[in-house]
């Protein structure tokens, strides 16, 4: 349990891989399925699994278990991971091989090479590992073919980034610690990372943060930006900014709704309603200094949303959105502290319009 939450602690899909792994090559070296199997993860954890999934026989061995991510909303809660083992010839080590539910990967820019399954390197060796170790205590020789699926993953992998990252046919085995912090959004802020790589490897010089699916379709029309340009920032603006600071491409579009980017104007980096609020106190002195008489600074201030507060500017014909984009570009771009990208963002409403924009 999370002692500040209260929330349970889950599982990667990366852990639950290395359980099964261990599980199955033990029961292909001695006939018997250790369950539960315990693992050691690199934080010094030792999780045991309950086995949902044998299957020993002529030259495999089979053995799943089912991701528990604790009290996160993973999309791989309750998905049955298992892994099969194969001798593999004299000296080849551990070869790892897409199973079904298990991705691969289509473009550079990912910390695996293209045509090689989507289990990232942290994982590989947490597997590697408990091959040596079951290798050690039961005399075997270590050299194994490591064959990873899950269940229903090809589906599960379209509600992810896989897709647009290039990593087709499945999920990936994922986690750097093997343990799942219960909304910690490790996986989402990784996959804006990963975003971030694909798009630089094919030389892309413009990519764009977008809150949601409608700025998304937005952008793509206003830039004619490829699918690989496209960040699925959500909340985490934080998250684009600072690590396009340290892997900086030459231009960035922000888009969003105006109530999440009056929050980025505001200096927020997470613009998730629990953790940062529209600063209506903000907004009305925007409008101010750009002339709103004191009644509508009033009633701007006693806004019930954003919109609203964009709507009565508009009445007033004072550019609100196009003042909240350019306090959020220039934050933007404090952000970066230097680095070289030109900034523009883009705000729109609920129907899709074009609201504000800065930097174009």
């Amino acid at each position: 349990m999370s002692e500040g939450s209260g929330l349970r602690y889950g599982w990667t899909t990366g852990a639950c891989a290395t359980a099964s792994t261990a599980a199955a090559y033990t029961a292909l070296l001695t006939g018997t399925f250790p369950d539960p199997v315990e693992i050691l993860l690199p934080k010094g954890h030792r999780p045991a699994f309950a086995l949902a999934r044998e299957r020993l026989g002529d030259g495999f061995a089979t053995a799943g278990v089912v991701k528990d991510a604790g009290d996160d909303p993973d999309v791989t809660h309750g998905a049955l991971v298992s892994v099969t083992v194969r001798p593999a010839e004299p000296g080849a080590g551990v070869v790892f091989r897409a199973g079904a539910g298990v991705g691969t990967i289509t473009k550079p820019g990912l910390p695996l090479p293209v045509g090689e399954p989507a289990i990232n390197p942290v994982p590989r060796q947490l597997m590697s590992d408990v091959v040596a170790k079951v290798a050690a205590e039961h005399g075997g020789s270590g050299d194994v073919v490591v064959e990873v699926s899950v269940d229903g993953g090809e589906e599960l992998a379209r509600r992810t980034w896989n897709p647009r990252l290039g990593i087709l046919g499945g999920l990936s085995i994922l986690g750097t610690t093997g343990v799942v912090v219960p909304y910690s959004c490790s996986a989402w802020i990784d996959s804006i990372r990963r975003g971030v790589d694909v798009a630089r490897a094919a030389g892309i010089e413009h990519v764009a943060g977008c809150t949601g699916s409608t700025s998304e379709k937005v952008v793509t029309e206003l830039h004619d930006l490829p699918g690989e340009a496209l960040l699925d920032m959500g909340d985490f603006a934080g998250a684009v900014l600072k690590y396009l600071r340290r892997h900086p491409v030459p231009r960035l579009t922000v888009a969003g709704g105006i109530g999440k980017i009056s929050k980025l104007a505001d200096g927020h980096l997470d613009l998730h309603s629990k953790r940062s609020q529209v600063n209506f106190a903000l907004l009305a002195a925007i409008a101010r200094d750009a002339g709103a008489d004191p009644d509508l600074t009033t009633r701007i201030r006693g806004a019930n949303t954003a919109l609203e507060a964009l709507q009565l500017c508009t009445a007033a014909n004072l550019p609100l959105g196009d003042l909240i984009a350019d306090r959020a570009r220039q934050f933007c771009l404090e952000t970066l502290r230097g680095a070289p990208i030109a900034v523009d963002v883009v705000v729109i409403d609920r129907a899709g319009t074009i609201v504000g924009r800065a930097g174009a």
